[in-house]
């Protein structure tokens, strides 16, 4: 074997054991998690797509002055986020090829925005969810960080790229960029830690990673789904037609 193969090799089993390390050293952010026995409490739910991650809340929870976005799905009783590669995230079908392009250099990314009617459970019935129970504190923290994450045009405002992948949803451009080391994973991950969760990004490589540092702070849901993330999004809830304002981007970002 070729000495640059096996540095190849070393590197890579030394990133896996670093990033476990890492995440059996995470600690939880004192005053947001956990709650203390007199804090109000607010469900999130972390969900597993197989590929990707996502985070759902109940809408009527969040601050639409954090969070001024969630007018587009105000009809809906809750919203799922999930931040990714545009060109992969939007594609009708991911390829290898579009994965590929995704990592190898920094490339635009995009918020998924998915407005549903609960149980969350039962929408999502085929994939693995783990409800998980954060201060107010950590919630207003939370939905901050999201909010954050959309990319604004002259007026302030979010931009729709298009359709999402569910009857009620958007896809919106993303103020940062995609790359290597800032995924989709490593998002969520970023995302539970802003509300004090005990998860680091440095462990975040797969969703596996992160349901694994989820699992243990919360109640799992769909137990089951967790052989079922790779599938297909479950029937019914496919892509739809939806009238929505997309806004026009120009071609390089």
């Amino acid at each position: 074997m070729k000495a640059r193969e096996v540095a190849t090799q070393v590197a890579l089993v030394g990133l896996v054991v670093f990033s476990a390390v890492a995440a059996g050293c995470a600690r939880s952010i004192e005053g947001l998690y956990p709650p203390g026995p007199a804090d109000l409490v607010k469900p999130i739910y972390v969900i597993n797509h197989g590929w990707h991650t996502g985070i759902a809340v109940r809408r009527a929870d969040v601050p639409e002055d954090v969070w001024p976005e969630l007018p587009d799905v105000a009809d809906s009783e809750y919203v799922e986020v999930g931040w990714g590669n545009r060109e992969f995230y939007m594609a009708s079908e991911g390829t290898l090829g579009l994965a590929l392009n995704a990592v190898l250099w920094p490339s635009p990314a995009v918020l998924h925005i998915v407005g549903f009617d609960g149980p969350v459970q039962q929408f999502f019935r085929q994939r693995e969810i783990v409800e998980i129970l954060v201060s107010d504190r950590g919630f207003q923290r939370l939905a901050a960080f999201i909010g954050d994450a959309y990319a604004k045009d002259g007026s302030g405002q979010g931009m729709i790229l298009g359709r999402g992948q569910y009857a009620n949803s958007r896809f919106y451009a993303a103020r940062e960029k995609y790359s290597l080391l800032k995924t989709c994973n490593t998002w969520t991950a970023r995302a539970l830690r802003s509300a004090g969760l005990p998860i680091t990004s440095l462990y975040a490589v797969s969703a596996g990673n992160v349901m694994e540092q989820a699992r243990p702070l919360g109640r799992q849901m769909n137990e089951r789904a967790a052989e079922w993330a790779n599938e297909a999004p479950p029937s019914g809830l496919a892509r739809r037609a939806a009238p929505v304002r997309v806004y026009a981007l120009a071609a390089k970002q």
